[in-house]
């Protein structure tokens, strides 16, 4: 899965996420590169079993999914010190 860098050193990573048709601001959201691809090796069993359902209930239960940059958040140092 890609990430983009932008200057500042933030990372900019993307969802594919599945919004519900029938309760206002739920739904599911899958890391995913910029072209909607998620890589199922990376999700938990969970995930997997979420990712394909909201894939096979798009048009009764989920809208089409849409890609979209996650929040985005600063590199983490390679070590912190608390």
């Amino acid at each position: 899965m890609k990430t983009s860098s932008m200057p500042g050193n933030a990372v900019v990573s993307y969802e594919l996420r599945f919004q519900s048709l029938f309760h206002t601001g739920r739904g599911y959201a899958f890391p995913c590169d910029a072209e909607g691809r998620v890589d199922m090796d990376t999700l938990s069993d969970k995930g997997r079993t979420n990712y394909l359902y909201a894939r096979a209930t798009v048009g009764r239960e989920f809208s089409n999914p849409t890609v979209r940059p996650s929040q985005p958040r600063l590199e983490a140092p390679s070590a912190c010190f608390v």
